[in-house]
């Protein structure tokens, strides 16, 4: 079973700049932008809390990715959670496929990611409609490690998920809770 390990942190923009500043002067590079529309389905199991099926679009249909995830106990800032993820070659088609199966959109938000890679540890500051934050996924110790280096580790912890985030802060249009950056 795929366990992701991750600890995520809220960002003000001053820590943005700090962020991307000490890891450029560390030598890292960060990867271009991507946009991505998630989309979190509802019914059946997923109903009871803990378990997530998401469809992540990434630069419109470009890239896709049917996810599910489940929650595993724990009160620490780094979260572990079972991760089953699949590349989708028509996202359309999924969609047409969960709704047929009567699994329909309960939130929808949108993201730009930035990613990096440090050590052996994944590094991405997310720019959602409600804020920005960082999240460190690799093993418990070198997330640790890379806290240090790129000096988060005074950063608010935050233990909430983007789903959690979203269905607090975002707004509820046609009985779906988005979050969406607005056009323009």
């Amino acid at each position: 079973m795929p366990i992701e390990i991750e600890k995520k942190y809220r960002l003000t923009r001053k820590d943005r700049r700090a962020l991307e500043k000490r890891m450029r002067e560390l030598g890292y590079e960060p990867k271009p932008i991507e946009f991505e529309e998630n989309t979190i389905y509802g019914g059946g199991r997923l109903n009871f809390g803990g378990c997530a099926l998401r469809l992540r679009r990434i630069n419109g249909n470009e890239r896709a990715y049917l996810t599910f995830k489940r929650r595993l106990p724990g009160k620490s800032p780094i979260k572990h959670q079972e991760e089953h993820e699949v590349t989708v070659a028509d996202p359309d088609g999924l969609d047409w496929i969960l709704n047929s199966l009567e699994f329909r959109p309960a939130l929808v938000y949108e993201k730009r990611r930035t990613r990096w890679k440090v050590g052996a540890a994944k590094v991405v500051i997310d720019e959602l409609p409600f804020g920005l934050f960082m999240e460190i996924e690799a093993s418990v110790k070198e997330i640790k490690r890379v806290e240090r280096l790129i000096e988060a580790e005074d950063l608010p912890a935050v233990n909430e998920t983007y789903p959690t985030l979203t269905a607090n802060l975002g707004k509820k249009r046609r009985g779906v809770i988005e979050a969406r950056f607005k056009k323009g």
